[in-house]
């Protein structure tokens, strides 16, 4: 069985979206069992609608619940051990679940998690991963807002993350890696990004394929299964997607209905817009997961509806059956074997997490 802890509080609509959501997985996945975190009140109404739900479920009540606005820090200070945040994310370093699942605040569902479980022991600061949809199917896309700024030695551990991540969601034996930068070039970019790329194409690593330098337009295009860069550029660049995805949406909505012979071809063309929209339907690569810690934690996007979440929990699921933790640390292993220098970092630069 899978187990999955889930913080009901968190998001935009709390349980009236993460209830429904649990029952959608439970009936796609049969071997899925919860711990739901939350307020009793809100939560209990909701389980007891779907008493098969229920029945394969554990609700823990929990008094405090992290808002959204809420600081990083005052939520750690204050929510640490009692809320439905905390209390899904311990569940994973107890034991008593294999993966977390939060649509709450993004700098505390990321301070909770690094303070609870703790990065893993050559990893100096954690990475969140998003799955993007390009033209060739869809790739992993890190870091896309954990922290402000990174070394090369941080863009490294991103790439070896990226690299185990991509392993356990598409079954590939070697994954393609690219650095984003501002050209192809070797000459161009960042010291930090070339000083990367320099040692990626010396690590000659048998469960990574190294393409070099990354442009943003190659995103989705879909060039190298493993995009790395920093949060701060990785943050704007996922948030400007997100946009662009929403004003092409606006667009073509207007146009259609403008003119009579517009939605007259609206009509006729409604089924090659459906697969538009299922293309361009952001629900179903909801998912951010918090790479580099001792444990699997899933961020939902807070805004989003019960199929996103519920793509939010089976990317968490995925991620436990394929054994991510497994592969990282082999893969965390044998860089650092061949390379021990590499675990000798200059002290840490980057900044706190961006949300």
């Amino acid at each position: 069985m899978i187990r999955i802890s889930i913080d009901a509080m968190g998001g935009d609509h709390g349980p009236a979206v993460v209830i429904p959501a649990l029952m959608m997985v439970a009936t796609r996945r049969p071997d899925v069992r919860f711990k739901v975190y939350g307020r009793s009140e809100v939560v209990r109404p909701e389980l007891d609608k779907f008493p098969k739900l229920a029945a394969i479920t554990e609700f823990i009540h929990c008094d405090v619940a992290v808002r959204m606005d809420d600081k990083p820090s005052k939520a750690l200070r204050h929510g640490r051990w009692k809320s439905s945040m905390w209390k899904s994310i311990e569940a994973v370093k107890t034991g008593d679940a294999d993966a977390c699942v939060s649509a709450g605040n993004t700098g505390a569902l990321m301070a909770m998690s690094k303070f609870c479980l703790r990065t893993m022991a050559t990893i100096e600061r954690p990475a969140i991963a998003a799955i993007w949809p390009t033209l060739r199917g869809e790739s992993v896309v890190l870091d896309v807002g954990a922290t402000i700024g990174a070394d090369a030695h941080q863009l490294i551990d991103f790439a070896i993350l990226g690299t185990a991540m991509a392993r356990a969601l598409y079954g590939m034996d070697k994954p393609t890696v690219g650095l984003l930068n501002i050209g192809v070039e070797e000459v161009k970019g960042q010291e930090e990004v070339k000083e990367a790329g320099r040692l990626l194409r010396e690590a000659s690593m048998m469960s990574m394929g190294y393409h070099g330098f990354v442009e943003g337009d190659d995103i989705g295009k879909g060039t190298v299964d493993v995009v790395v860069t920093e949060g701060f550029a990785g943050n704007i660049a996922l948030k400007t997607a997100e946009g662009t995805v929403r004003q092409i949406s606006t667009y073509l909505r207007a146009a259609m209905s403008r003119t009579l012979m517009a939605r007259i071809g609206a009509v006729f063309a409604k089924g090659a817009f459906n697969t538009l929209k299922e293309k361009m339907d952001v629900r179903k690569a909801n998912g951010g997961v918090f790479l580099g810690l001792n444990g699997i934690v899933v961020k939902s996007h807070g805004g989003t509806d019960d199929e996103g979440f519920a793509a939010a929990i089976e990317l968490a699921y995925d991620m436990t059956r394929n054994r991510l933790l497994d592969r990282i640390e082999a893969d965390l292993d044998l860089f650092h074997a061949r390379h021990p220098k590499s675990s000798l970092r200059p002290a840490a630069a980057a900044g706190d997490a961006i949300e």
